[in-house]
């Protein structure tokens, strides 16, 4: 499914397309357009304190959060089903670690560190969203967290790796 950035539709499909393909490159002027003020990401309890809000603002920030991590960030989508306002999009995540992936605990305290291995990355989602007037109002994921993972060098952690992320997850409380 093509999506020509900066075209809106009212069209659910291409709204959810549009919303996934933002997180590599949107702006918060570009989430303002897809994103309804009282969206919900049902995602976000392992991000940034700033990314568990609702509306375009906190969708924003999940896409900043990606970013900071991933260069090369882009989407593959593979197959759109839509009916009666709900959307599934199965995906493939692409793109390369250059910085720190820092994951949260519920109360918003670091958990965990991935230092950067500069490994590429191709893993699948699905993303499910609730549309309702024109914007996406409800987003939910399933991933292939362990794929990536994998790719990456995560898992199995190496014990010089092990002592990186403790490293890591020491500057990321510090600048936090």
């Amino acid at each position: 499914m093509d999506v020509i950035p900066g075209i809106v539709s009212s069209d659910p499909s291409t709204i959810a397309v549009r919303s996934i393909h933002l997180m590599a490159d949107g702006s918060l002027a570009d989430f303002d357009e897809v994103i309804h003020p009282a969206a919900v990401d049902h995602e976000k309890s392992v991000q940034p304190l700033s990314s568990r809000g609702t509306g375009p603002a906190a969708f924003h920030s999940t896409s900043l959060w990606l970013r900071a991590a991933f260069a090369d960030l882009h989407y593959d989508i593979h197959h759109v089903v839509a009916a009666d306002g709900l959307v599934a999009v199965n995906s493939t995540m692409n793109g390369r670690q250059v910085a720190p992936f820092v994951v949260y605990s519920e109360d918003g305290e670091v958990d965990t560190a991935f230092p950067p291995t500069g490994r590429t990355f191709a893993a699948t989602q699905s993303h499910w969203f609730r549309v309702e007037d024109g914007k996406v109002i409800e987003h939910w994921a399933n991933r292939d967290d362990l794929g990536q993972a994998k790719q990456l060098g995560w898992v199995p952690p190496t014990p010089i790796y092990l002592l990186k992320m403790a490293r890591a997850k020491s500057r990321a409380k510090r600048a936090g």
